[in-house]
């Protein structure tokens, strides 16, 4: 008996001390700002709950970068009569070689944020297909762009150019502010992102408070870890050249080789520079430092470029302006967060082998645009986080077609020393050469034209069962039916694990997600 007292005791012991715990880290939270950043906040609090900073400059909207998502939100919002304020880490015109081609479907999306003259008066190039090389033979791959008006096509450009355009675009309203610093935190009250800790230019210490903050960092994001679960891959690296004078064979069209061990791209950048991208598979690339990636360029890719190119590539290797970067994918895993939302490639990242990054971006923020149109006030922090989860559905046809479609062509277009892998590379090839729908099929998919996931689906199987017809005509034997048994099962985990992580149900049945249907606030 006594013993029984005596557990009883300790566990009545035990539950009061969790409950006065959880009771001190409670009031312990609800007390400002989470508690290691809370003393070097300064923050008024308004009589109606809204935040406002002690400078008085206030803001309904707080854009953390001022990349293409950041500048062409921050327009977007502004036009809109939103105060805005942008804080940028570099406002210096950037230097990258990537994000460089805009896919017609991005293109259109321009146009529907008004912003399609910052493509003019930076010598950039329209761009109406791609080329596809493969041991001597090519094939065109054009635009379906019949039905849209003449100026629709692609845009290839200097990134730096292109942002710095946008950027000024962004700066010339009144209610848009344009700052330079480096955001080092998040503030939070309550559960609800309230602004930002940042540092400026000249290593002032400030905050900033508005009822939404807007992450558009980049792909190296200081500020996603408290805003989703990051996954980040790196499949492989890009080295990067420019070609002066150099004379595509197809004029006004992408250029993909199909090399060993993995692609090479080509494309104008300018009327007189084009832009050479030599993928090398995994992280680690030959040194640039010690000659190692010049001999690398010229004895194992340079041989595998159309001849037409040669010349120019090698003497682009020779001037020796070689730049690389890191090719990372990203499923979008958001932490929906009231107060706060992910833009860009702070969010959800691809491989850049189809150049959809752009394109993703601006159709993400058309989809934000339209729901955030009808609300006057954005200080209802939870409410506006739950009607905000719908963006996450509305964006997915897009976003999962061009996601799925980089991830699932990157593995294609690269070598393998497998049999069946081979046999789906050329049977990828020779499809996309068959013309009609079994080129402008994918063509419109990969330009964001028509994002739809079942049609992707539909061609990528449409490609393994067309490599499989290539094994077993004319005479079947059990070598190629079991390469060809292979061949669809390696289809299969190629693009399976890509549709999982972008969800299965958001991807092809969104309107059974209740976050489809949600309301704007009534406030």
């Amino acid at each position: 008996m006594a013993d029984w007292y005596l557990w009883a005791w300790i566990l009545c012991s035990t539950m009061t001390l969790v409950v006065l715990r959880g009771s001190v880290l409670k009031r312990r939270k609800g007390n400002g700002i989470s508690a290691t950043r809370g003393e070097s906040v300064k923050r008024v609090l308004a009589g109606n709950g809204e935040c406002r900073s002690a400078d008085g400059s206030d803001a309904d909207v707080i854009v953390v970068g001022a990349g293409v998502a950041g500048s062409a939100l921050a327009h977007t919002l502004g036009k809109d009569g939103r105060r805005v304020h942008v804080i940028e880490r570099d406002l210096t015109e950037p230097d990258r070689i990537v994000g460089e081609l805009l896919q017609p479907g991005g293109y259109l999306k321009l146009i529907e944020l008004g912003l399609e003259d910052c493509v003019e008066e930076i010598d950039a190039q329209k761009v109406f297909g791609y080329a596809l090389f493969k041991d001597g033979k090519h094939t065109r791959l054009s635009y379906p762009l019949e039905n849209f008006h003449s100026d629709v096509s692609g845009r290839s450009f200097h990134n730096g150019r292109f942002i710095q355009r946008m950027r000024e675009k962004a700066a010339s309203l009144p209610n848009v502010r344009l700052e330079q610093g480096t955001v080092t935190s998040l503030l939070e009250e309550k559960g609800t992102i309230r602004g930002v800790q940042y540092k400026t230019k000249d290593g002032r210490e400030l905050t900033a408070f508005a009822p939404l903050t807007i992450v558009c960092d980049g792909c190296f994001s200081n500020l996603r870890c408290s805003l989703c679960n990051p996954k980040v891959d790196v499949p492989s690296c890009f080295v990067g050249l420019v070609l002066e004078n150099c004379h595509l064979p197809y004029s006004n069209h992408g250029h993909v080789i199909l090399a060993d061990p993995s692609p090479i791209l080509f494309y104008p950048i300018s009327s007189t520079e084009v832009r050479c991208l030599v993928d090398i598979p995994g992280q680690k690339v030959p040194s640039i430092a010690n000659g190692e990636m010049t001999n690398y360029l010229k004895t194992i890719m340079a041989h595998q470029v159309p001849p037409e190119i040669y010349d120019s590539f090698v003497a682009a290797v020779d001037k020796g302006n070689i730049r690389t970067m890191p090719n990372r994918s990203m499923p979008a895993s958001p932490y929906p967060t009231p107060g706060a939302l992910l833009m860009g490639d702070a969010f959800n990242m691809r491989h850049p082998l189809t150049g959809g990054g752009m394109t993703v971006a601006l159709s993400d923020i058309v989809v934000l645009h339209d729901l955030l149109r009808p609300l006057r006030d954005l200080n209802d922090g939870p409410n506006l986080c739950k009607y905000l989860e719908s963006f996450y559905t509305l964006r997915k046809p897009v976003a999962s077609t061009i996601n799925t479609l980089a991830g699932a062509l990157y593995k294609v277009f690269s070598a393998s020393p497998d049999q069946a892998r081979k046999e789906m590379r050329q049977a990828c090839f020779d499809y996309l050469s068959l013309g009609g729908v079994f080129s402008t099929g994918p063509i419109s998919l990969l330009s964001g034209l028509n994002p739809r996931p079942l049609s992707l689906v539909m061609h990528f199987f449409a490609v393994a069962i067309y490599g499989i017809g290539r094994l077993l005509v004319p005479f079947p034997s059990p070598k190629r039916i079991w390469i060809g048994a292979r061949l669809i099962t390696g289809a299969s985990g190629i693009i399976f694990p890509i549709i999982k992580s972008e969800g299965v149900r958001q991807m092809f049945f969104p309107a059974t997600v209740p976050a489809y249907y949600r309301a704007p606030p009534l406030k």
